[in-house]
């Protein structure tokens, strides 16, 4: 088993210790038949060479007869060969957006959504899944490949702890042209997870039409700021100059009860559009804040989700 005392500070900002052995238990699900290139814990319906029984069926010459059942030869007097379940692997991709918007509220968007995907990587890994990391905000700006077994789980926290946000506001965050991208790079099938905040002002709908479909099982996880679903928490009130934090867009307004009230009926049916899109695709949808406790995230809503089990 690979030691991760190398950085451990890096990685205990990410995951602890303790936590890692509560997400052993847990394993990344998929709700549809997805094969692998590579035997590893994932169990198929396809007739393999495992150690799982699952039936028998008639020998046929030229058959290996190492796989024959000699114990109901003796009884039947006819020759039957042993099939058994074929494990496989599981291409398991984590999205997360590092645009400009996310480096806000307390509990922070990004530092959280790093830990979920530290969270859905570590378990990917330690179960011998393909562990692909991408990160995007205007496209997909950087990622870690290839990754299966433990050995590469150092290198996945160290990947997500130098994560910063794109601060620039010459490009806004642009979900369209990153899930367009994503697609290219992930053509093996399996689970895709995105974990944004999705405030973006193109085609949602058609940005997770990229990656739905038979090919793929999307999880979209979108993650608010207490900040941003209670703005009187942060005494937003009386006359302000707002800049939007990824394009420089600029709105001079007066904060009072009326106006709160409608920016809850705005954020309300904005999240309810990201959902419903998201249902459309055959996208599964988790909204949470920053404020939920993390393991209650990981080891409950995750859990109900169907994403891990």
């Amino acid at each position: 088993m690979t030691t991760l005392n190398t950085h451990p500070n890096k990685i205990n900002s990410l995951l602890d210790p303790a936590f890692m052995q509560r997400l052993d238990r847990l394993d990344v699900l998929s709700r549809k038949i997805l094969a692998g290139k590579m035997q590893g814990e994932r169990r198929s319906k396809r007739k393999g060479q495992s150690v799982e029984f699952a039936d028998y069926r008639n020998y046929v010459v030229g058959d290996d007869l190492r796989f024959v059942d000699w114990n109901l030869y003796a009884r039947l007097d006819k020759l039957f060969l042993r099939l058994f379940m074929e494990e496989e692997d599981l291409s398991v991709a984590i999205a997360l957006d590092i645009s400009a918007s996310m480096d806000y509220g307390d509990p922070n968007k990004l530092n959280y959504a790093k830990r979920v995907a530290a969270s859905l990587g570590y378990i990917g890994l330690t179960h011998y899944n393909r562990v692909n990391l991408y990160t995007f905000s205007h496209t997909i700006m950087d990622m870690a490949q290839g990754m299966r077994g433990r050995r590469p789980v150092p290198r996945m926290l160290e990947f997500l702890d130098r994560q910063q946000p794109v601060m620039t506001t010459q490009t806004s965050g642009n979900l369209l042209a990153s899930c367009k991208r994503l697609a290219l790079l992930q053509r093996q099938p399996g689970v895709i997870v995105l974990l944004s905040d999705f405030f973006d002002k193109g085609d949602i709908g058609q940005s997770l039409r990229y990656l739905a479909g038979d090919k793929h099982d999307v999880f979209a996880i979108q993650l608010l700021a207490p900040q941003e679903v209670n703005p009187e928490k942060g005494n937003v009130l009386g006359d302000l100059r707002l800049r939007d934090i990824e394009d420089g867009d600029i709105a001079e307004v007066s904060v009072g009860p009326a106006l709160l009230k409608r920016y809850h009926a705005n954020l309300q049916a904005y999240c309810q559009f990201v959902r419903e899109q998201c249902i459309r695709q055959g996208v599964t949808y988790l909204f949470s804040e920053t404020s939920v406790s993390f393991d209650t995230l990981v080891l409950k809503y995750l859990r109900q989700k169907g994403l891990l089990g």
